[in-house]
């Protein structure tokens, strides 16, 4: 384990964190808000640390994938902990436990949240739970790699370690010009959502906030009542660009190099496209007889099926209240996810097609038992690592989802609020059913069954591996040069 560079990343980590929260110093600046001097403690303190941490640039940089995970893992649980203390130190979220569940839901793009009354914090503390989804949702690895300059194999493992997905490649041969590009599409929609909402003539802050929550999927709002009380124009709006940001960005590289035909046919992308299309048509009719006309319907049935497929959480309507079957298709969809590379969570979509395909690979098999088939994406052979790898991935979930059902479950709250809860914070969605509905909060639980929510929302965000191999006694040992 080289622990000299897992360090050096996490001093560059505590850096960035503490050049972020200038942002909210700002906003406070202009509400003239006393919490702005919380963050400018924080800043100060981890600025300092980090600073320290850097000056002592290592001689080995290379690492391998095993201290990609662990180093990605310590970076999102540093940058959680330290990212609470603003809403901490302010008495805005007086309890560190509750202060702490809000930031990792921020960073995680979850959007779960213990608050009551989100309209009672101040603005810089509402702009920094938004922009924890903004720069979670793209990972906060990924944008690192897009400004510093490291060793080929170590850009290449931390990458792989943060971005959502059963694989990650190069867009272009030089990974951190990958990571530039992503970021630069993704700084790109985020503008022109901003762009739309203003010209719904939604406020300018709120403007800012949401789109950042649609970015990064993640779905806290500047609002209780979330998007119920917005017009249908802001509705249609969050409810496409959700859909754009869990497409994978991979797509929005072909187009950006003209390749038309390429991005028309990305199998991952089309799935999910016609996954929405099906599930929204349903629900629609569903929940025709809910709704004033049929229109609203559509656009309600679209908006929580773009909100829950893409792990963002926003509410247009209270769907806990909708007909069980259009309750069951959500809950459903909490687990399919959005596609890999984006932004958003769940067991994504990519990882559907590989095990549905697998599944007709074996039934063929058992009446072909001589017949040779390669399961086959984007026209070419899926490698056998890849196949196993998914395998591993869904029966590790399955194991700690229903781990976590168990321990919850110790607070005897009702099975639909315990399995919905754990969905929602496991797949990073946010709000689920019954007591933890889209109209309610996690704030009732208490601080155990906060912690393993917290646990599930980092392990979600990160597909699993990376917090759960900080559990391994053996990713410690030093290497015997070291």
């Amino acid at each position: 384990m080289n622990f000299k560079v897992i360090v050096y990343i996490l001093g560059w980590i505590m850096v960035l964190e503490a050049l972020f929260m200038l942002l909210p110093m700002l906003v406070a600046a202009i509400y003239h808000e006393s919490q702005g001097l919380s963050y400018a403690a924080v800043a100060l303190g981890e600025g300092a640390v980090g600073g320290a941490i850097i000056l002592k640039k290592p001689k080995d940089l290379n690492f391998y994938l095993k201290e990609g995970f662990v180093t990605v893992a310590l970076s999102w649980i540093l940058m959680s902990a330290i990212g609470a203390l603003p809403f901490y130190i302010s008495g805005d979220i007086p309890n560190y436990v509750d202060a702490l569940f809000e930031t990792v839901s921020g960073f995680t793009t979850t959007g779960a949240s213990i608050l009551s009354a989100v309209e009672d914090l101040a603005k810089c503390n509402l702009f920094w739970r938004s922009f924890t989804h903004w720069i979670g949702g793209m990972g906060v690895i990924v944008f690192l790699l897009a400004i510093l300059p490291m060793a080929g194999g170590t850009n290449m493992n931390l990458m792989k370690a943060e971005s959502p997905g059963p694989s990650v490649g190069k867009l272009v041969p030089k990974v951190k010009k990958t990571a530039s590009i992503t970021y630069r599409i993704y700084i790109f929609i985020t503008l022109a959502e901003i762009a739309f909402l203003l010209l719904g003539r939604m406020p300018v802050f709120d403007s800012v906030c949401n789109a950042m929550g649609t970015a990064g999927t993640g779905g806290f709002s500047v609002r209780n009542t979330g998007f119920t009380t917005e017009s249908p124009y802001i509705q249609w709006v969050v409810t496409v660009f959700m859909i754009l940001f869990g497409i994978n960005f991979y797509v929005y590289y072909l187009l950006t190099v003209k390749k038309f035909r390429d991005a028309a046919h990305h199998e991952e992308a089309r799935t999910y496209l016609i996954i929405i299309l099906l599930a929204g048509a349903f629900i629609a009719w569903d929940i025709r007889g809910l709704f004033d006309s049929v229109g609203d319907a559509i656009r309600h049935s679209y908006f929580q099926v773009g909100s829950v497929i893409t792990t963002t959480g926003f509410a247009s309507a209270n769907f806990a209240l909708w007909p069980e079957t259009s309750r069951t298709i959500l809950v459903m969809l909490m687990f399919i996810g959005a596609c890999a590379g984006s932004t958003g969570g769940g067991i994504k979509v990519s990882r559907l097609i590989i095990l549905v395909k697998t599944f007709f690979k074996e039934i063929t098999s058992y009446l072909h038992p001589r017949s040779v088939k390669k399961i086959k994406m984007e026209g070419k052979p899926v490698e056998h690592e890849v196949v196993r790898a998914t395998n591993v991935y869904l029966v590790t979930f399955i194991v700690l989802f229903a781990t976590s059902v168990l321990l919850v479950s110790l607070e005897n709250k009702d099975f639909t609020t315990n399995f919905t809860a754990v969905a929602a914070t496991i797949n990073n969605i946010g709000p689920g059913l019954s007591m933890v509905g889209p109209m309610e909060n996690f704030g009732h639980f208490n601080p155990f069954s906060k912690l393993v929510f917290i646990f599930d929302m980092l392990a979600g965000r990160l597909e699993l591996f990376p917090i759960l191999l900080l559990f391994c006694p053996g990713i410690w040992k030093r290497r015997k040069s070291e």
